[in-house]
């Protein structure tokens, strides 16, 4: 999927404010393992991920708790550090190798001035992650553990084989051992 096809589904975008963004975007590499953000960092890009899975998460008693997953297409950020330009709270790590082009701070608030497009897209994006995120805490909230892994798998399936069962876990707010009984009872 080309990046105007993926701006597309979210709003119209010319192929003008598509070459505006895609003029800009510069590539980075990770390893499995690397760590993109940690507490106290302040995020500076925005990332466009082309491969791999990505993590964010923190921790406490040593135990990682897992609040999101990213992937292609899609973006990669911890959103509150990015957008306010204020230090993380948490982490952002790849679970795979992970290939990203990315936007400055800088250029995207350039961005944001130059294209009304570009920031109806961007307007348009960042409602969508608030809409996913008050459906989460609604399926965390009113949904029994065995409903949250089923909605989990018909929605993103393709991560149950590359993330390790106990991130899964986690963001689901499953004990491990039950995330693995369900995972070898219910036919996916």
């Amino acid at each position: 999927m080309t990046w105007k096809e993926f701006f597309n589904l979210i709003d119209d975008i010319s192929e003008d404010d598509v070459s505006l963004i895609t003029d800009l975007l510069r590539i980075k590499t990770f390893k499995k393992g690397d760590l993109i953000v940690v507490p106290g960092q302040i995020q500076k890009e925005l990332y466009f991920v082309k491969s791999g899975v990505q993590m964010s998460y923190f921790e406490t008693d040593d135990k990682k708790h897992v609040i999101a997953f990213t992937y292609h297409p899609g973006l990669c950020a911890i959103p509150e550090s990015f957008s306010s330009q204020t230090p993380s709270k948490y982490y952002l790590t790849c679970l795979e190798d992970s290939v990203m082009e990315y936007l400055s701070y800088e250029d995207m608030q350039l961005l944001l001035k130059k294209s009304h497009s570009f920031e109806r897209l961007i307007r348009k994006m960042t409602e969508a992650v608030l809409a996913g995120l008050i459906n989460r805490h609604i399926e965390l909230h009113s949904q029994s553990m065995e409903e949250r892994f089923l909605t989990f798998c018909k929605r993103s399936p393709h991560l149950l084989h590359p993330v390790p069962h106990k991130y899964l876990a986690s963001y689901l707010g499953i004990d491990a051992t039950n995330f693995s009984k369900l995972f070898n009872k219910v036919k996916i």
